[in-house]
């Protein structure tokens, strides 16, 4: 069965950066399932599955654009640390932010005794990722499924 929307699409994979850095992988731990076209997937990963089939392993480069986006620095902020009140914040810690859009996630990059620079950029933000993936299997999704996602299998639907 070639991989359409609405199938549920069962992966294993490992994710590099065009430099050869892992990033992240399901080889150790259960096989990624996801239902294709639920844009649980970032966009050049899930075009590169269309048409494919259970069997198949390939690569594919994804460019930023259809990952996580280009870095944009106007996501970059330095703030006073008495935004914080009495919170240790230390790099590398993330916290949810109001901004001009919403709530959005950020992440300390910097500390001085009198600010704080926050990143609201994606991590892989600016990457080119390349993907190894290998599908161990395809399958039509139920009506259920599609109305709930893949977590009412625990709940509410049979497979």
């Amino acid at each position: 069965m070639q991989i359409k929307n609405n199938h549920i699409v069962t992966i294993q994979y490992v994710v590099r950066t065009k430099e050869g850095e892992e990033i992240d992988s399901s080889t150790a731990d259960e096989p990624l399932e996801f239902i294709q076209g639920s844009k649980f997937m970032i966009p050049g990963l899930e075009r590169a599955l269309y048409n494919r089939q259970a069997g198949d392993a390939f690569q594919v480069e994804v460019p930023p654009e259809l990952g996580y986006g280009d870095y944009n620095l106007k996501l970059v902020q330095e703030v006073p640390i008495s935004m914080f009140n009495d919170i240790q914040v230390e790099i590398g810690m993330s916290f949810r932010a109001t901004t001009d859009e919403g709530e959005q996630s950020v992440i300390v990059t910097d500390k001085t005794d009198q600010s704080v620079t926050v990143d609201g950029n994606h991590p892989l933000a600016g990457h080119t990722l390349i993907f190894e993936v290998n599908i161990i299997n395809v399958r039509e999704a139920t009506p259920m499924q599609l109305a709930h996602g893949l977590d009412c299998n625990k709940v509410c639907c049979d497979d």
